[in-house]
């Protein structure tokens, strides 16, 4: 079952660090405030997946207007390795596209994935996303 998380609930800071910890190797500390933060934005949209209660996967949508259209950008998809091969992915992304055609459509979805990531990367492409000839850039703001 996926759970648009739209209310602050302290007890997703441990599963969502936990599939955080799987999804990178760079240290990110998640807690209290920045899920807080995350839930209050009008602009971004946290997803879990449950099985039997237990959080397994995640995803997160920030969208925004730009004077060339809607723009949706699906971040952090992640699945715990315990529970991969169960096309969790699959259905976090089809609810991902379901839920910008709903909200945001007309729009562009936009999304990253490390190309070492082989498995992430054939979900998307079978999901209809296609490779976008630009390069990203990313400046840390301090």
């Amino acid at each position: 079952m996926i759970e648009h998380v739209t209310t602050f609930d302290p007890t997703l800071v441990a599963p969502i660090q936990q599939l955080l910890d799987q999804l990178t190797k760079q240290p990110i500390n998640f807690g209290a405030e920045q899920l807080q933060a995350l839930v209050e934005s009008e602009n971004s949209h946290l997803f879990v997946l449950r099985e039997q209660e237990q959080i397994v996967g995640m995803l997160t949508i920030g969208s925004y207007l730009s004077p060339t259209g809607a723009k949706a950008w699906v971040e952090d998809v992640v699945v715990d390795k315990e529970h991969r091969g169960k096309e969790y992915g699959r259905e976090l992304i089809n609810h991902a596209i379901r839920f910008c055609e709903e909200r945001l459509a007309p729009c562009s979805i936009m999304l990253t994935s490390n190309p070492m990531r082989v498995a992430a990367n054939a979900l998307y492409r079978s999901s209809g996303f296609e490779p976008k000839h630009t390069n990203v850039y990313k400046y840390n703001c301090l």
